[in-house]
């Protein structure tokens, strides 16, 4: 054959996977162990994206089903730097406005403590506010009971107590097996319900709530206000915010503080993510980590395949050649290591969602990237070490066989 009949060597993409997966192959404890640096931090990736997203959708959902058109009217600050009080009337005037469905309030109870028994020191309030309350209270604020029932036109007259879910932990009533009682002010009252968490005001939380009717007989609680929550149209919310407090207050309006309990929770939406970012550093740290090792790896492979890059160059082929051998060594490595990242990482956020009862959420753009991310850090991590072996002149090489 003459030397024009001669052609260059050339790598087809099958060959480039057959040579380029060898040391894969041949060392393959070596290439697990490599890949799971990248696995790692491709998975605290995905797996801090996944969550955050989860979270941030859960309490969206939540805001959703509880509703945005609710608001509260609490006492302000006034110009005198004293405390204002809602005058009595505040929640049937602000019932009254066009647009507001229902209307609710809690009452402070001056002086009043609740405790498990007469026996407990009388400055151990476990943090628990008493109020009194109105018996629609549940329907204003989308408040659901956990065990028995809330307030009506009946209990409310008598020694009867309706506890938050964190204020019944604290005083030891799990259920109203037994007809459990609690020692509020001077006497026994008798737990007839539990709420469940209320998420558009957790203070109810921490709160014994007893009838208005019982408080005014029975500490001298005033009928004064301590906070209104109003239900409105939804579609009419904006222009209902700014009649709550001429209608609370007429004479000083600027004493009432009007807000939105969903804004809160969307705010805390928005702050579901600001760690996210540190995590992701974190991840970040982990994939150079891994990085690093892929590189190691892939210098100790040319090393150890000085003999087989000469065999290579004496029988034809090119540095570029072997450039693309070693890149896709490491390509292979890093993408293996990034995939097994990325289902470790969606695995995480979905056993994490499903055991708190959350929907399940793992942004396709967190997979992608971290696949791309993944591939970048093979790319980097294997380029000194494919440019090395390439630069091995074939005498050289074969010195070492």
């Amino acid at each position: 054959m003459s030397g024009g009949d001669l052609h260059p060597s050339r790598l087809t993409l099958r060959d480039v996977l057959a040579v380029g997966s060898i040391g894969l192959r041949t060392r393959k404890l070596r290439a697990a162990l490599s890949a799971v640096g990248v696995a790692i931090g491709i998975a605290s990736m995905v797996a801090v994206l996944g969550l955050s997203a989860s979270s941030q959708a859960d309490l969206l959902d939540t805001i959703d089903r509880l509703g945005t058109n609710l608001l509260t009217a609490s006492p302000g600050q006034s110009f005198g730097g004293g405390t204002p009080e809602l005058p009595d009337s505040a929640t049937a005037k602000i019932g009254a406005l066009d647009g507001v469905t229902a209307a609710s309030a809690i009452y402070t109870v001056d002086g009043a403590t609740v405790r498990r028994s007469a026996f407990v020191d009388p400055g151990d309030t476990s943090g628990i506010t008493v109020y009194g309350a109105d018996p629609d209270l549940p329907a204003a604020v989308s408040g659901k009971m956990a065990e028995g029932v809330f307030l009506d036109r009946a209990t409310e007259r008598f020694p009867t107590v309706v506890l938050g879910s964190i204020a019944a932990q604290r005083l030891g009533v799990s259920d109203l097996s037994g007809r459990p009682q609690v020692y509020l002010g001077d006497g026994y009252h008798r737990v007839i319900g539990i709420l469940a968490p209320v998420t558009l005001d957790e203070g109810l939380d921490r709160a014994a709530l007893i009838g208005l009717p019982h408080a005014e007989q029975a500490f001298s609680a005033g009928t004064a206000p301590a906070k209104v929550y109003a239900r409105t149209d939804a579609d009419r919310l904006t222009s209902i915010r700014d009649l709550v407090a001429p209608a609370a207050n007429p004479q000083n309006p600027e004493e009432v503080d009007v807000s939105r309990p969903s804004d809160a929770l969307e705010a805390k939406a928005a702050a579901e993510g600001a760690f996210t970012s540190l995590f992701l550093g974190l991840g970040a740290v982990a994939l150079l980590v891994g990085g690093v090792g892929i590189a190691n790896v892939m210098v100790i492979s040319v090393l150890e395949r000085r003999s087989e890059i000469g065999l290579r160059r004496a029988l034809g082929a090119t540095r570029r050649h072997v450039t693309t051998q070693f890149l896709t060594e490491s390509l292979l490595l890093a993408g293996t290591g990034g995939a097994a990242g990325a289902v470790l990482g969606a695995g995480v956020t979905a056993v994490y969602g499903v055991a708190q009862g959350q929907r399940v959420v793992v942004p396709p753009e967190a997979i992608a990237g971290g696949m791309v991310a993944a591939v970048l850090i093979g790319a980097v991590a294997g380029l000194y070490p494919a440019l090395r072996a390439a630069r091995l002149s074939p005498t050289e090489a074969l010195r070492t066989v």
